[in-house]
């Protein structure tokens, strides 16, 4: 089932917003996020769906919150059909595997971004100034090596176009000093756990992004999604080589072939063919069975 926007309805069930991917609606006190099977590139959501994107999204944020709820507190509270809400039991077929029931948060605005490797806005920066977020990096450095160590490189979240990177010093005057440093401890902490783990399968997490949200009691939790191909960049370690690019099982491919076309990056954006559709299913796919050990 090619699951593009929903629309439900029911006793305490009510529509909150639809992002590029995820649906949420609000159910009695609770959030509802859905993982649709949109996919979005340079900003713009694209009119043509990839299959089973939005449940590889979902079963890869369950798996990932399960193994890092020792690191910190996450919003997830159910996600199996037989946990659902009586009002949403006739949804079941289309919710099954793409559903989170979450904790409600006050979502900080930060991209808490995490680089393990030089890639992307980084790589670009980096040429520019010798600067990440004013890490200031060895020289001569290549496209792709790993860093000395994980640089916690944040942005700003822009509810219209494209994130801002900007320095840790930024972060402390939008969210204070104390609040600023667990963020940065808190997201090194789980990409150096999850990058251990999906080094033992022969990935690499070269970047990724988490967000994190502030529960009615001040208790800090993570929010949203976490160690997705839409979230990060996963490459192939068995074909890694600095220097060039990378054997990627995100959406990458998406880019380069939008990139190869006469479009401005805005919308509407033009259809993907078949091919890019089924080459794209299938990384995430591999991703997720590589990490998870499971077949979706």
């Amino acid at each position: 089932m090619i699951v593009r926007e929903t629309k439900l309805q029911g006793e305490g069930v009510s529509f909150v917003k639809r992002g590029k991917v995820r649906d949420i609606y609000n159910v009695d006190g609770r959030l509802l996020i859905i993982a649709t099977d949109r996919i979005s590139a340079f900003d713009v959501v694209l009119p043509t769906p990839i299959p089973d994107k939005g449940r590889i999204l979902n079963r890869m944020s369950v798996f990932w919150f399960d193994r890092t709820k020792h690191i910190v507190p996450n919003h997830l509270l159910a996600w199996k059909v037989e946990d659902l809400p009586e009002p949403l039991k006739p949804y079941a077929a289309l919710l099954c595997d793409r559903f989170m029931l979450v904790k409600k948060a006050q979502v900080i605005p930060i991209e808490c971004v995490v680089r393990g490797y030089l890639y992307g806005s980084a790589w670009k920066d980096y040429q520019a100034t010798g600067e990440v977020c004013g890490i200031k990096l060895p020289k001569g450095m290549k496209l792709a090596e790993k860093l000395p160590e994980p640089i916690f490189t944040p942005a700003t979240k822009a509810q219209v176009g494209h994130d801002e990177n900007i320095t840790f010093e930024k972060v402390v005057e939008l969210v204070g000093k104390d609040l600023a440093e667990r963020l940065r401890d808190l997201s090194v902490q789980i990409y150096l756990f999850a990058s251990k783990h999906a080094e033992q399968k022969n990935i690499i997490v070269a970047d990724t992004k988490f967000e994190f949200g502030l529960t009615e009691d001040g208790s800090l939790i993570l929010v949203d999604e976490i160690l997705t191909p839409d979230s990060s960049r996963f490459w192939d370690a068995e074909t890694y080589e600095p220097n060039k690019p990378q054997e990627n099982f995100d959406k990458q491919f998406v880019r380069d072939y939008l990139e190869k076309l006469n479009w401005n990056k805005e919308p509407p954006a033009p259809e993907l063919p078949p091919d890019v559709v089924a080459k794209t299913r299938e990384r995430y796919l591999e991703a997720y069975r590589r990490i998870t050990g499971e077949e979706l």
